[in-house]
This record gives C-alpha cells, structure tokens and sequence, in this order.
C-alpha cells in the first residue's frame, strides 16, 4: 500500500511542476527547445540538410549580414522588434509589433548556414529593452475610447551584427542550392545571442520562485516515485524468494 501511495504523490508532483512550467507560456517551449535539442557544428548541420535528414539542431556562430540597419544608437543591427502592449485587466494586450530584418546567416572560420528570418519570432531570445508610459502618449495607437491614464509598455527586442548567436532549428536545402536553419512545424526557430543558463533566467521573466518551485516539484517527484517503484520490486522480489 505504502509503495503505490509513494508513486501516486510523486506522478502529482511531477504533474503540478508540468503545470508551474506551462505557467511560463511560449518560454516553457523555448526553453525546451534551447536546453534539450542535441548540439551539433555547422559542417554537422549542412551535411545534414544535404543528406535530406529533417531534425531539429542546436548550432551557434557569429552572426554575419551583408547589409545592416541600425537603432537610434547607431548599433548595427539584423533583427528587431518592438512590441507595443496595453494594461488589461491583470496582464498586458498586445497593440502591435513592428520588425525590421534583413538575411543573415551564423559563420565559423569558412562555414556559414542562413537563418530563415521570416520564422524569427517569440523564439528570439534577447535582453529585452522596456519603457512604460500612458495611453494619452500614443493616442493614436490604442483603441478608440482608451482612457488617457491606461498604461503602455513599449519592449524592444533586437540582435546585432556583433554578436555571436545560438540557434535551434531544422538545416534545410532548397533549390538554389542554399542553406537555411528554419521553423520545424510549430516549434518555433530558436535564436539567443546568451549563453544557455542567462537564456532561460530571461524566459523565466526573472521569477526565480516559481522556477525553483517547478524544479523542485519535478526532482523531488522523481525521487519520490523511484522509492515507490524500487519499494514495489523489492517487494515483489521478496515475494517471489518465499
């Protein structure tokens, strides 16, 4: 009895810090990706697409662009969005997103693979630039009968030329002979210019509690559940001596 209660609590364990992760929305799915998609070199990836394979990989590189934009700062940038959000309620709505993108593609030593930029979306993991301010700042890109005082929030999200960047995707070859890392159905393409651990602090919004509550929900219902499966097969194995 004992055992199975044992397997019971952790499987509800394991279940309760599934459902704090799924908490975290599109970045529970990002992170995924970023954290447990196999790494593999860039040769590694083209031969793949070149062998017709179609599986997703982790890859990084410098990124490099034949043209470039910058920001009002004069940083030379591939990729950027701004992302206009109103206060409703208890959360955000978002208003609209406005991207700038040009080709670019990630490089080490002579090889290089394209990134599909069209498939750059909530897979782009940045440190993100935030101002707040009012609806009667930007009347006219809030809805008709906002009230002047509504919060807005205004998040920029943008990647240099600079950088070195971390990608997760599908290596596919197309008929002009090109290589681009892209989209595999509704996984999102993934591009961080962080390392790994810094990638998944800003996915978790900064809530380290809830992080660690889910970590701990997820190890500590393993653990209980390896006891209530071990328990169980002694047992059995008991059982079975006599």
């Amino acid at each position: 009895m004992i055992p199975s209660t044992l397997i019971l609590i952790g499987a509800c364990s394991i279940a309760a810090g599934m459902l704090v992760l799924r908490s975290f929305g599109a970045g529970y799915r990002v992170g995924r990706l970023l954290s447990a998609t196999p790494e593999a070199t860039l040769d590694q990836a083209l031969e793949q697409a070149r062998s017709g394979r179609d599986r997703r990989v982790r890859v990084r590189g410098r990124i490099d662009a034949a043209d470039e934009f910058e920001d009002e700062f004069h940083r030379p940038l591939v990729w950027r969005r701004q992302l206009l959000a109103m206060q409703t309620g208890g959360g955000w709505q978002n208003l609209d997103a406005q991207v700038e993108a040009v080709d670019f593609e990630l490089r080490e030593g002579l090889t290089s693979i394209g990134v599909a930029v069209g498939d750059l979306g909530d897979g782009v993991v940045v440190i993100p630039r935030e101002s707040t301010g009012t609806a009667a700042e930007l009347p006219d890109r809030v809805p008709p009968g906002t009230p002047p005082d509504t919060p807005l929030r205004l998040r920029i999200d943008q990647v240099s030329s600079v950088e070195h960047a971390i990608a997760v995707g599908v290596p596919r070859l197309h008929d002009d002979g090109s290589i681009r890392l892209e989209a595999d159905g509704r996984r999102p393409l993934v591009l961080t210019t962080l390392e790994v651990p810094e990638a998944m602090r800003i996915l978790a919004g900064g809530d380290r509690f809830r992080s660690w509550t889910a970590s701990s929900l997820l190890v500590g219902g393993l653990l209980v559940a390896a006891i209530g499966f071990a328990w169980t097969v002694a047992l059995n194995l008991g059982n079975g001596v006599r």
